[in-house]
C-alpha cells in the first residue's frame, strides 16, 4: 500500500467516521487515529464530548503503548472507562500496511452508563464485556508525557531524590515500554526530572536493550479506552 493510497483510505474513514456516529447516536463516539504523527493523532472524531478530545489531540497512553507492541489482531469488545467515571463498550482496528505496521486506527467507543445503571432489567440487552482496559485521555503531548513519568516513578515506590542508578534504569525501562520516546522532546523532560543527561538516558537504553531484547506484551487488566 502506497503513501498515496493510505491516505486515501484515510480520507474515506474521515467519512465513515460522522457516519457511524451519526447511525448509531450521540452516545457513540468514533475516532480515527493518523499513527504517522502520535502527537496530533486524532484526525477525524465524531461525538467528543464523550471523552473531550478534539481533532489534532495527542494518542493516548494505551495508543502509545500499543504502537510500541503492536498487537497481532484487533481488539474488540472491551470495556474501558474516562476520566469522568463514563463507563464504554470500545472496539479498535487498526490500519496496516503492506509491512503489517500500523500507520492508522479507527476506534468506537460507546458509552453504556445508562445500560448498566439500568441493567437489573435491561440485562439482556447489555452483552457481557470482556477485558478491562484502564486508560485516561489525555488532550496535549505534555499530559501524557508526565503521566508517564509520574507512573514510573511511582512503580520504584521512591521519591526523585532517593532514586539509585539501578531505579533510574528501571525507571527509563518501564518509559520504553510504554512508549514515552515516541514522543520527541521526552528525552530532555526525563533528563531534567531525573537530574540525569541525555547522553546517560541513551546509554541506559542502549543497557536496557542488551539486556531485555523487546516482547510484545499485552494488556494490563486495569488499562482507562481508546
Amino acid at each position: 500500500m502506497t503513501e498515496s493510497e493510505q491516505g486515501a483510505l484515510m480520507e474515506v474513514l474521515r467519512r465513515f467516521t460522522s457516519a457511524i456516529a451519526e447511525a448509531v447516536g450521540k452516545n457513540c463516539e468514533v475516532v480515527l487515529h493518523d499513527f504517522t504523527d502520535p502527537e496530533h493523532s486524532i484526525s477525524a472524531i465524531a461525538n467528543g464530548h464523550i471523552t473531550g478530545r478534539k481533532v489534532g489531540d495527542v494518542v493516548d497512553v494505551l495508543g502509545l503503548q500499543l504502537l510500541r507492541h503492536p498487537p497481532e489482531g484487533d481488539l474488540l469488545n472491551y470495556r474501558t472507562e474516562t476520566k469522568s467515571g463514563r463507563v464504554l463498550r470500545s472496539s479498535s482496528i487498526f490500519l496496516r500496511d503492506d509491512h503489517g505496521k500500523i500507520f492508522g486506527c479507527l476506534c468506537i467507543n460507546h458509552d453504556i452508563s445508562g445500560l448498566l445503571q439500568l441493567q437489573h432489567w435491561l440485562r439482556e440487552e447489555v452483552a457481557p464485556l470482556e477485558g478491562d482496559v484502564h486508560e485516561e485521555f489525555e488532550h496535549s503531548v505534555d499530559s501524557v508525557l508526565d503521566r508517564l513519568i509520574q507512573d514510573a516513578i511511582r512503580s520504584t515506590g521512591k521519591e526523585i531524590a532517593d532514586l539509585t542508578r539501578e531505579d533510574k534504569v528501571a525507571v527509563i525501562s518501564y518509559l520504553e515500554n510504554k512508549g514515552a520516546f515516541l514522543i520527541r522532546y521526552s528525552v530532555d523532560r526525563i533528563a531534567e526530572l531525573l537530574s540525569i543527561s541525555k547522553y546517560t538516558i541513551y546509554n541506559y537504553l542502549e543497557e536496557i536493550k542488551s539486556k531485555h531484547p523487546p516482547k510484545p506484551v499485552g494488556l494490563s487488566p486495569h488499562t482507562n479506552s481508546q
